[in-house]
């Protein structure tokens, strides 16, 4: 095994993710991942033209639970940087659009993921990255 190659695998065995709490951040993403997805696939498909805001930040919603996940699976610090800096731009989108779908509904016909905070998903899409921030600086430590 080559140098580079032998360190990335100490590397992700020293900062390994998904236990603990770091499984049930997988499962919750994985969930999220497939909710949106599917929910965004279908709403561009058959409605776009009703709400192509709405639709288009489910979909980029969808990317980032599905990054997030696949960051949280593979482990390492490479990842669990960057699934750090996801969380933290998935909680700011959940925080903008959240608070843009209170303040002004009718930018809105139809909700996203992100409306009113995650309200349609049990405020998950809020709760889920400040979790996941919390849970990755513990993994740098740990």
């Amino acid at each position: 095994m080559s140098e580079p190659v032998a360190e990335e695998e100490r590397n992700r065995a020293r900062t390994r993710l998904v236990k603990g709490p770091g499984l049930l951040l997988v499962w919750l993403y994985g969930v999220m991942s497939v909710g949106a997805v599917s929910r965004s696939v279908y709403q561009i498909a058959t409605e776009y033209g009703r709400a192509p805001l709405a639709y288009t930040l489910s979909a980029v919603a969808a990317v980032v639970y599905a990054f997030i996940t696949y960051t949280l699976v593979r482990g390492g610090e490479t990842a669990r940087r960057a699934a750090l800096v996801c969380c933290a731009a998935e909680l700011a989108g959940v925080l903008v659009v959240g608070t843009w779908t209170v303040i002004e509904p009718s930018a809105f016909p139809d909700a996203t993921v992100w409306s009113a905070f995650g309200r349609g998903y049990l405020f998950i899409p809020v709760l889920l990255p400040v979790t996941g921030l919390l849970w990755l600086r513990k993994a740098r430590r740990g």
